[in-house]
């Protein structure tokens, strides 16, 4: 089953700001009369690299089978063997207070990478919104972070085919 991962206000908000931000800055550097060289032309692609870098490595959707949870990027889908999977829960909000980024993307097309908190420890996500999130235990202690739209639907099913399936 295909679940969507929609954004929310937060990350509609940042993508659209930083879009506006990366685009005024390509193209002041180019209208500026004062710059010659390359430095503008270097500048235009590492800021293009940022841009599909976090694009091409966004949560786009989650598909649950009886044996796997595939997380859909544009590029290098995550797949994660249900067998390798301890628990799955929706979580209070109150759970990721004070989560903050230890290498990761937070608001340009989701919220992807490292996070931490005191709580939950180390965390993997893979998100578009900051509410109504899934936490999923891995068998190795790993805590992953997905926000399907229908979190108690998608929690519900994952545990039908879990206990069906041992």
């Amino acid at each position: 089953m295909t679940y969507k991962a929609s954004w929310d206000n937060a990350t509609k908000i940042i993508t659209g700001a930083i879009t506006v931000l990366f685009l005024a800055i390509i193209l002041g550097s180019f209208i500026d009369g004062g710059s010659s060289g390359p430095g503008p032309y270097f500048m235009a692609v590492m800021i293009v690299a940022i841009y599909a870098v976090c694009y091409v490595f966004r949560p786009v959707h989650y598909i649950l089978t009886k044996d796997k949870l595939i997380i859909h990027r544009p590029l290098n889908n995550v797949s994660l063997g249900r067998n390798k999977i301890a628990s799955v829960e929706l979580l209070d909000d109150e759970m990721l207070k004070w989560t903050f980024r230890t290498f990761g993307v937070g608001g340009l097309f989701g919220y992807f990478g490292k996070f931490a908190n005191s709580k939950l420890g180390s965390m993997t996500w893979y998100a578009t919104r900051r509410k109504k999130t899934v936490l999923i235990k891995t068998i190795d202690g790993k805590n992953i972070i997905v926000t399907p739209d229908e979190t108690e639907d998608f929690v519900n099913q994952f545990v039908v085919r879990h206990s069906m399936h041992p």
